[in-house]
């Protein structure tokens, strides 16, 4: 599996801001830069990896996908380099860029449907009557544990780390990298020179406050939905689906704390981004920093 990843993805780097981050003088900062992806986010990652799977036949049906920019994009740069026909289908409202850099990764683009689930139930359904393999954009091992090599890599960049934050949405990104946290941190402790080794990360998920059907469904107890409501993080829109297997109970086991930034909080922090770092970053992407900049983790010292 690592092979696969390392095939599409590259190492990002992790970078401690020049400029204070939160105001309430919250501990050193680092952001770990997966918008300087191969396609822009993490999520090539978990698509590498869920179709390294792929059989022969598998290989020949072609692939398809639901997504709102993201891991559509995902799935046909590693479709596209692996000689795989790729079809996604994204809902109406799907930021118009990256519509035109999942076609022009060579995938079959097909606009469906106002809301994300509308666009997942017809992406399904196609699936079905066509043969197609179905690449889950988070409940599915594969994908989790392609996205949780970003945990691998934390553990050798940041390795005295007290916290790590994650954008939150579907579950799979988080709980991928709270699964290879604690993998690594035992790893360190078996081999360790007896001394008392550090606790591993406490993991806080960030969800936006107009996209946060994982932490409804956590609080709940059981998967939920919710109403969609236009957000500046557009990526972590959607639902976590009523027949979840996967990321639901990891992200219930695995994540320590949750926290919800609002829209302006989510601005703020684009913003910063752009003017303070000169990073260009997405409402999704930006979560985790808004949390610290409103000043909202409660980070160990």
């Amino acid at each position: 599996m690592l092979d696969a990843v390392r095939r599409h993805a590259v190492r990002t780097p992790l970078l401690r801001p020049a400029d204070p981050v939160a105001a309430d003088g919250s501990p050193a900062l680092a952001l770990k830069l997966e918008n300087l992806q191969a396609t822009g986010s993490f999520k090539v990652r978990g698509a590498a990896a869920r179709m390294a799977r792929l059989t022969p036949d598998e290989r020949a049906a072609g692939v398809i996908a639901v997504s709102s920019g993201n891991h559509g994009r995902a799935v046909a740069y590693v479709a596209r380099r692996e000689g795989v026909r790729a079809v996604v289908c994204v809902p109406e409202w799907v930021d118009p860029l990256k519509l035109a850099a999942m076609r022009a990764e060579g995938a079959e683009v097909r606009l469906a449907g106002t809301t994300y689930d509308e666009a997942e139930s017809v992406a399904r359904e196609a699936a079905e009557r066509e043969g197609a393999v179905w690449i889950d954009p988070f409940d599915d091992p594969w994908v989790m544990a392609g996205q949780g090599t970003i945990g691998l890599e934390l553990a050798e960049q940041a390795p005295d780390a007290a916290a790590v934050v994650v954008p939150l949405s579907g579950g799979g990104l988080v709980s991928g990298v709270a699964a290879a946290l604690r993998e690594a941190w035992h790893r360190r402790a078996d081999d360790g020179d007896g001394a008392e080794p550090r606790p591993a990360p406490r993991v806080i998920a960030v969800s936006a406050e107009r996209a946060s059907v994982m932490l409804a469904s956590v609080r709940a107890g059981r998967p939920v939905t919710l109403p969609e409501e236009p957000t500046l993080a557009g990526a972590l829109s959607g639902g976590i689906g009523a027949d979840n297997r996967y990321t639901f109970r990891a992200v219930r086991e695995l994540v320590d704390e949750h926290v919800t930034v609002t829209e302006e909080e989510i601005g703020r922090a684009m913003a910063f981004a752009a003017s303070r770092m000169k990073l260009l970053v997405e409402g999704g992407g930006a979560v985790a920093l808004a949390a610290s900049m409103a000043g909202k983790l409660a980070l160990p010292e």
